[in-house]
């Protein structure tokens, strides 16, 4: 329950901040380009508070569903407009208008996660170094010589700097299929590289990094307990936040993943875990969840998450600080990366390379909301800079009910000399409204599949 009060509130911010700047790309352009606005709302339905302009007459608005907003512009297709407005009506604008109008909203997202990168590049990106854990046989990274405490420092001549970006640059490369080349620092043997063929590699993120087996090294620590899940294993065994696990089964843990992996391993089964509480040693028994995983095998559940003492891990930690002059051209690169990969595995998804259970809706962007906004300014505003430049991307599709699908429209308008007709208009709003609650069902579904384990 803890973990909702901070990631509800986080998650309303977070949509309102980005909401905001959308919505006021529309709006600011519209009335550049002289187009009379009625309206700017932030959020949808009933309005809760808001305030008219006294001298442009728009109605600012602050509405009841915290899920969008929308600038409401005169419009000869939604209501009578008065023949000395009719100049200033949306539907009277040249398609080139329309186009910058519309563009504007996507394009504002864009500036946004500029900005954002730039200003957490400025206060510092907090990170783990890109060293690896132990790695499993019959992986690429095994078959390559990959070793455990091996750090990749680059990757075809691309510097790595911490796990992130370790992450983002193999699945950009895992993509395109090729081969790749690693820059490999292990410790008292030096630096070399190491060429991986990632041919034979899935395009899918989960999949391309078990089949890598690669995973951060964990130095060795005893495992915490950081959240304990309302009425699961955990709980009904009497676990607590700050419980320090030292062994499961009389057998002594020296790492998160040691535990996880002991309990992923017996679904439903019993299982004894010694705990520090306090200055106390306690035995708690707990009878583990089974659950399927993602591959259809059942997996044991203990429903806690599962930390670490941070000062085991300060020697892991690293931060990317930029001055104000070189912060901004790494956070233009960084938005590129980012929407580029984006369209990327949104196009792997249409074509199946890409399973779509890695499309996340509302439950999901709240709870990582939570999170990034429980570690703190850096991580919240990097987060707000990703799902920014999702939310650009998302729009841009060509999809009717979207920004995209009115580009497609005035595009269209504007090479024919006319627009197309009403019949094919509404056709078109009704096909992409269906895709569209397609799109929401299954978001849903896959955040409710993720809260259920």
């Amino acid at each position: 329950m803890s973990d909702w009060l901070m990631s509800v509130p986080a998650f309303i911010v977070a949509i309102g901040i980005l909401v905001a700047v959308h919505e006021y790309g529309h709006f600011w352009v519209a009335r550049r380009m002289g187009v009379k606005v009625l309206r700017y709302s932030i959020g949808f339905g009933t309005r809760i508070w808001g305030f008219t302009g006294r001298r442009s007459g728009v109605e600012y608005w602050l509405s009841a569903i915290p899920l969008g907003g929308y600038v409401k512009m005169l419009d000869e297709r939604e209501g009578a407009v008065a023949e000395s407005e009719k100049p200033y009506a949306f539907n009277r604008q040249h398609p080139a208008k329309r186009i910058a109008i519309v563009a504007a909203g996507p394009g504002v997202n864009f500036l946004f996660a500029i900005l954002a990168y730039w200003f957490v590049f400025m206060i510092g990106v907090a990170g783990i170094k890109p060293v690896i854990g132990p790695v499993a046989d019959g992986t690429l990274a095994a078959a390559s010589g990959l070793q455990a405490r091996d750090e990749i420092v680059a990757i075809d001549d691309r510097a790595v700097g911490d796990w992130q970006e370790l992450r983002l640059t193999l699945l950009d490369r895992g993509l395109d299929g090729d081969p790749i080349t690693l820059d490999v620092a292990r410790p008292d043997a030096g630096r070399r590289s190491i060429t991986i063929d990632l041919s034979s590699a899935p395009s899918d993120p989960e999949a391309l990094f078990e089949r890598l087996g690669l995973a951060p090294y964990q130095p060795p620590a005893t495992p915490r307990i950081a959240g304990v899940v309302d009425d699961s294993p955990a709980a009904r065994a009497g676990l607590e936040s700050g419980d320090d696990v030292t062994a499961i089964d009389g057998r002594a843990l020296d790492s998160p993943q040691a535990l996880v992996d002991y309990v992923q391993a017996r679904p439903g089964e019993r299982v004894e875990l010694d705990v520090t509480r306090d200055g106390e040693r306690l035995t708690l028994p707990v009878t583990l969840a089974r659950v399927d995983g993602d591959d259809g095998e059942p997996r044991g559940q203990l429903g806690a998450r599962i930390g670490v003492d941070a000062a085991a891990w300060d020697a892991m930690r690293t931060t990317r600080q930029l001055g104000p002059l070189a912060a901004i051209p790494a956070a233009v690169d960084k938005t590129w990366e980012v929407s580029a990969l984006t369209v990327r595995l949104m196009a792997r998804m249409v074509t199946g390379d890409v399973s779509w259970r890695n499309v996340s809706g509302p439950i999901q962007i709240a709870n990582i909301a939570g999170q990034t906004a429980s570690v703190g300014l850096e991580a919240f505003v990097g987060f707000l800079a990703l799902v920014s430049v999702s939310l650009a991307v998302l729009n841009l599709l060509p999809v009717p009910v979207l920004d995209g699908g009115h580009l497609l429209y005035y595009s269209i308008e504007w090479i024919r000399g006319r627009p197309l007709s009403e019949a094919v208009q509404v056709a078109g709003q009704q096909a992409g409204m269906v895709a569209l609650l397609m799109l929401m069902t299954l978001a849903f579904y896959n955040d409710i599949l993720r809260l259920l384990g």
